[in-house]
Order: structure tokens, then C-alpha cells, then sequence
């Protein structure tokens, strides 16, 4: 169906209205104070794409989004949008489209996002605060509830797989097949490590290990230097050189809230399975420096 031809449909079975951008949109709730510059308040918000109306991004069922909204940063054909309409308690239904996000130079064409097709997304506006004292208590709330969500899945994993784990203070779970030598892959160590890297349901993201691996090259890191996500750091303290064992990783504790797409979706568990080749006191070797270009005949 045309774009145009889809919309008219929209608005005619949803009464739906339109931005200036061209946001077609359908609000409901009966909320008297509406969202002002300057407003701090949490939402829930998610997109679906394709025939099969396929979830891409959703905050439902983890953690909200929290925003100040500031009007002289509203991003055009967007649900920012639309903010200044709502307040504590309404519901928004909304749909973008691809061709014009594509003009606008917010997204290109590919697979995912195909000519004509539309995003469809929904929105509800969870609370408005009064001040950013409670806004950010309100925040710690809820990261602890979806830690503890995290936790939960991660040791439903374990008790289906049957695994022996450490639990560490950051939440990570251990599983210790060979412990290694005694000098430990902690704080400012240098490690060398093959790994696989998988979600829960099995599936590999990436991996330096194995007959099949894109690259067999060993990952070489310094322990606190934040070269790879927190959870594997911590993980590895507990392995010297010669050490196998499998890391379970809480969200929160890898990509969190944004993932990194398109690889690794927001809010996902990570399972990593571990060799370390090498524990060492020396930095790791410096990255090689960029060539210097030739001067040219004639040129100065």
C-alpha cells in the first residue's frame, strides 16, 4: 500500500492528526497539565516495523526513559514531537515514515528500513516530576528492579544448564572450569584471552575461538582500562594464565539500556566463554602509529 493511501487509512480508522513533520498521531488520556520546557518525566516507548508489525526497540517491560524535555532540541519527525501534548497518564499512538526520516537524514535504506515502509510506535507518558531530586530516586528504583530482573533470567539459565557460579558483587555470574596459575586477571593486569560470546538462547555475536571464528587473533586488554565491557572485566578476575570457565553477564553490566545495534539488541544477557592464554604486568603494546603521508614534488 502507498504511503499516502496507508496514512489516509490511519487517520481515517484512528482519527489520527499530524505535526508539521508529518507524524501521524492519536492521543488518549484526559490529563489537564501538559508536559512545559524544562520537565523532567518518564515514559514508555516502543517501535514496530514490517508486515508482521516486528518489535526493533521497546523500553515496556524494562527500564523507562527519562527526559527533560527542552523544546529547542525537538528532533523533526520524531515523538519528540508530540511531548508538549501529553501529560501524566496519556497513551500516544504514532507512526513515521521512512522516506521522509530518509530525507531528512536520520536513517538510509537497507533491509530493515525499506522505502515506503512505516514505523509504527507507542508511547505512554508514566509520570511527571516536580523536581530532579525525585526523578533521579525515582531512576534508582528502577534500575534495581531491572537488575534484579537480570539476575533472575541469569540464574533460570544456570539451573537449566546445571552450572556451578560465583556470583560476584557486580552481579556477574562465574562458572570455573580451570582456575589458572595464581596470578590473577585483576585491576591494571594485561590479559590475553580467546572467547565466544553468546546470548542466552545460543546464539554467537562473536568469537576469536573455535575452527569457525571470523578471527582467531587473541583479544589483548587491560584490566580496568574500560577496553571491554565491565562484566567480562570482572568476570576475569577470577582466572590466571591457563584459566577456562564460562562469564554470565547481567544487561546492565554489558550494553544496558541502548545495546549496540544491530548486533546486540538493548537490555541483553551476554554469556562468554573464556581461555586465558596470558596474565601479565607490562601495558598492553601501544597501537601502531598511522603512516605519515609523503610530502609531493613541488610542494612544501
Amino acid at each position: 500500500m502507498p504511503l499516502l493511501a496507508a496514512l489516509v487509512v490511519i487517520a481515517g480508522c484512528n482519527q489520527y492528526q499530524k505535526t508539521p513533520s508529518g507524524v501521524a498521531y492519536s492521543i488518549s488520556g484526559n490529563s489537564k497539565q501538559k508536559i512545559k520546557q524544562g520537565q523532567i518525566f518518564k515514559y514508555n516507548i516502543e517501535y514496530r516495523i514490517g508486515p508482521k508489525d516486528s518489535v526493533f526497540n521497546t523500553t515496556f517491560g524494562h527500564v523507562p526513559g527519562f527526559m527533560q524535555f527542552d523544546t529547542t532540541r525537538i528532533t523533526p519527525h520524531s515523538f519528540l514531537e508530540l511531548v508538549s501534548k501529553c501529560g501524566e497518564g496519556d497513551n500516544v499512538s504514532f507512526s513515521l515514515s521512512v522516506d521522509t526520516l530518509k530525507k531528512l537524514g536520520l536513517l538510509d535504506y537497507n533491509p530493515f528500513f525499506r522505502k515506503n515502509d512505516l514505523i509504527k510506535g507507542k508511547m505512554e507518558i508514566l509520570k511527571v516530576y516536580k523536581n530532579e531530586e525525585e526523578a533521579n530516586a525515582d531512576y534508582k528504583k528502577e534500575l534495581e528492579k531491572q537488575q534484579k530482573l537480570e539476575a533472575k533470567q541469569l540464574k533460570e539459565y544456570v539451573a537449566k544448564k546445571q552450572l556451578k557460579t560465583q556470583e560476584l558483587a557486580t552481579g556477574v555470574l562465574v562458572s570455573v572450569a580451570q582456575a589458572g596459575d595464581a596470578m590473577k586477571a585483576d585491576s591494571g593486569k594485561t590479559v590475553r584471552i580467546y572467547y565466544k560470546g553468546y546470548f542466552p538462547d545460543g546464539k554467537i555475536f562473536d568469537s576469536n575461538m573455535g575452527a569457525n571464528a571470523p578471527n582467531k587473533d587473541p583479544l589483548v586488554f587491560q584490566i580496568g582500562s574500560g577496553g571491554v565491557i565491565p562484566g567480562l572485566e570482572s568476570g576475569l578476575s577470577l582466572f590466571g594464565k591457563g584459566g577456562k570457565g564460562t562469564i554470565l553477564i547481567p544487561a546492565m553490566q554489558a550494553y544496558g539500556i541502548t545495546g549496540q545495534p544491530p548486533v546486540i539488541p538493548p537490555y541483553s544477557n551476554l554469556i562468554f566463554d573464556v581461555e586465558v592464554a596470558e596474565v601479565s604486568l607490562q601495558a598492553p603494546p601501544a597501537p601502531a602509529p598511522l603512516p605519515m603521508p609523503q610530502a609531493q614534488p613541488g610542494k612544501r
